[in-house]
């Protein structure tokens, strides 16, 4: 009981690969106390920017982090200013070259790391936990995923005694190591105490180890990919056409009122003109 593995650090080499891709040697020790100062640097500044896995690349004096977000459009700001600014602090902490890639996440709702950071973001707002919790389960079932769980731990609702609770849907083979399970952990600093954030997310089961490329990332998630990119492509071009039609039918309706409108003002320059005459007839009458 209670000998808990790390979702992910327990399938390393199987399906899944590691975060950081360096050669330490004799530096080891410090360079990986630099990787874990960047990342809580990254995801302290980029709190509300959905931020899920931060990869650090190393190759002689530089360095790249690629950084996948819910929102990159946070993290980019206004002509590119946010990220000029997090690539000259970040070259200040680690006096070397830096290279930043922001990678959008094309479904943050099945990605642990970011519905933990968002469950973590609402209890700070003191939003009732357990609908919360419901909320992210029945998104990401939405979003197609085989099972879900979160877990919260504290002060929940400001109760005196800290307690765990937790809610799950759907299947988490927690020792199945072809299960491509996905973890993600956050706190939520709430005015009572700390509040921690477990969230387990089961994608899928990779069990076509024929097609699976080097350090287990299968080869037919890039299909699963395409295709998925090809539906996405689909709606937005049935969106663009809705929206045509929409455009089409709003100008017809403008050009009818416009019309409209001519023609009020044809009757409304006829009646006067109609009404000039007349005045004009009287005032001859009268002098007659």
């Amino acid at each position: 009981m209670g000998q808990k593995v790390h979702p992910v650090g327990s399938r390393l080499g199987f399906i899944k690969t590691w975060n950081a891709k360096w050669f330490g040697g004799k530096n080891l020790s410090q360079t990986l106390h630099e990787d874990i100062t960047i990342r809580e640097f990254i995801k302290k500044k980029l709190y509300q920017s959905g931020v899920g896995k931060v990869i650090i690349e190393r190759a002689g004096k530089s360095l790249r982090v690629d950084i996948h977000t819910a929102r990159p459009g946070v993290v980019i700001g206004k002509r590119g200013a946010d990220i000029e600014n997090l690539k000259t602090d970040l070259e200040e902490m680690t006096d070397q070259k830096v290279f930043i890639n922001i990678i959008p996440i094309r479904k943050p709702e099945i990605d642990a790391q970011v519905v933990a950071a968002g469950i973590a973001l609402q209890l700070e707002k003191k939003m009732p936990y357990r609908r919360i919790m419901k909320r992210a389960i029945l998104r990401a079932m939405e979003g197609g995923v085989g099972g879900i769980k979160v877990c919260v731990s504290g002060r929940l609702g400001g109760a005196e005694i800290a307690r765990t609770e937790w809610q799950k849907e759907g299947r988490i083979p927690l020792q199945t190591f072809r299960a491509d399970i996905d973890y993600g952990f956050a706190e939520s600093f709430t005015t009572h105490g700390l509040i921690g954030v477990k969230v387990w997310i089961f994608k899928e089961e990779l069990t076509k180890k024929d097609q699976q490329e080097e350090l287990g990332e299968p080869a037919y998630k890039e299909e699963k990919e395409k295709k998925e990119e090809k539906v996405d492509k689909e709606k937005k071009e049935e969106k663009v056409d809705k929206e045509k039609k929409e455009e089409e039918v709003e100008k017809e309706k403008k050009e009818e009122e416009v019309e409209k409108e001519k023609k009020e003002e044809k009757v409304d320059k006829e009646k006067k003109e109609e009404k000039v005459d007349k005045e004009k007839k009287e005032e001859g009458s009268k002098e007659e």
